[in-house]
């Protein structure tokens, strides 16, 4: 091995020294605010069900009548793919996913809703019983991966009735065994950050009262007001929630409906995909990038009921909205019915393999060094990596197909999807 080349340098290694010295403090705040994605999976949707309505099989109850839905409206996948524009080499692959996800695992997350769509007349009792049956269901196996209840807000009129209800709850939880891993708490119309520091409060306080690790309860807040995105001084308020929630924020989910009224939106034109929305998504998503807490879009209101032309209509609205929210990169979002699981699937299943192939070959050329018709980066690198794994998680791909045209493996492309901070500017040098 040859003698390495000595090059000439100018500053003493007391300058370098100095610099890193005075910017210790900003990497510690780099490390501590923009932790990076936490590399779990995400889910595709979150149903909502009222705690008075939810039962032991409601899980299994949506993915029946979705599939009821598919045979009455769509009984094959060349009819499915006429209804949603779906290409033919598509129209196969992703019906048959459809079917089959829809039989294996119908909702990838449930959360039982003490709020809006709450019309019981014994909370205690609902969110007792609630507890006691999603425990059931992780020891059954038969529990969507991420399951909990959306409690009431921090506002005055309800502030008592929320706190008792998630006291309950968890106590439920705790007395059948412990907190499930896929445990998800929702805190709805958020418009202060010490709303999300009291909420801080509450669960460090639950955690205190029955030996809990601290941190170990997390918690999504529901966007849902104008002042949750800009506040009184012209500041992004969702950003200060985020920073009030000390590492305890998991998601910021965006309300269509209660944030379009906030803004005077008329009720016809309340949907995700207007100008109003954009902008709200958009600063949630600023202000989540690198954080670690993800963002969801909300949902439509607009269900697929009645004769076919009407369910093949909402079913189309329902899949354009989610592919076009797929492609501004809200990887998860709101179902109201379950007639709208169909379509939520075929547009995540279509989103992936229609650009797997594609993404796989960019992938192995950055992997194996071999270049391409498109000079990629480190950046594009963890995309390429990501969007694999996500289309993995969801059953839209398969592992070993992944591997077989990337030549990679869950660990390889965990790696490239969550570089250590520094290493994507290093790996460009």
């Amino acid at each position: 091995m040859g003698q390495q080349e000595k090059v000439a340098t100018s500053l003493a290694g007391a300058v370098s020294e100095g610099i890193s010295a005075s910017l210790a403090p900003v990497d510690a705040e780099l490390a501590r605010r923009y932790p990076g994605d936490p590399g779990t999976r995400q889910p595709v949707h979150t149903v909502y069900v009222p705690g008075d309505v939810f039962a032991a099989g409601t899980l299994r109850s949506w993915g029946d009548q979705a599939l009821a839905a598919l045979d009455e409206h769509a009984p094959d996948a060349r009819t499915f793919a006429g209804v949603l524009g779906l290409p033919d080499e598509l129209a196969e692959p992703v019906y048959d996913r459809v079917r089959a996800k829809l039989e294996r695992e119908p909702v990838e997350d449930l959360r039982v809703d003490f709020e809006d769509g709450y019309a019981g007349t014994d909370e205690d009792a609902d969110a007792a019983r609630a507890a006691r049956l999603i425990s059931e269901a992780y020891a059954q196996g038969t529990a969507a991966p991420y399951m909990g209840i959306r409690m009431k807000c921090m506002e005055a009129a309800v502030r008592d009735r929320g706190i008792r209800t998630l006291d309950v709850f968890l106590t439920g939880l705790m007395e059948a065994g412990g907190l499930p891993d896929g445990l998800v708490l929702t805190l709805p119309k958020v418009t202060y950050t010490e709303q999300v520091g009291a909420m801080v409060r509450l669960v460090e306080e639950f955690e205190k009262a029955r030996g809990l690790e601290p941190g170990r309860i997390g918690f999504e807040i529901q966007i849902e007001t104008s002042q949750s995105i800009l506040g009184p001084d012209g500041t992004a308020t969702v950003a200060r929630m985020i920073d009030a929630a000390e590492g305890r924020a998991t998601g910021l989910h965006y309300g269509t409906f209660d944030y379009s009224a906030c803004l005077g939106v008329s009720a016809a034109h309340q949907a995700s995909d207007h100008p109003a929305a954009d902008h709200a998504k958009a600063v949630m998503q600023v202000a989540a990038a690198g954080t670690g807490v993800r963002v969801s879009d909300g949902s439509t209101n607009v269900l697929p009921v009645g004769p076919t032309a009407q369910v093949h209509d909402a079913w189309r609205l329902h899949y354009g909205l989610t592919r076009r929210a797929l492609a501004r990169a809200y990887y998860q979002g709101w179902d109201m019915h379950p007639g709208h699981l169909p379509t939520r699937y075929a547009a995540v299943f279509a989103f992936y393999r229609g650009g797997f192939e594609q993404a796989a070959a960019r992938l192995a050329a950055y992997a194996g060094h071999t270049g391409g018709d498109v000079m990629d980066e480190p950046a594009t690198a963890k995309a390429l990596s990501s969007y694999l794994l996500r289309g993995i998680d969801c059953g839209a791909l398969d592992g070993a197909e992944v591997a077989r045209l990337t030549g990679l493996t869950r660990a390889d492309l965990d790696a490239f999807a969550a570089p250590r901070r520094g290493d994507l500017t290093a790996s460009a040098q």
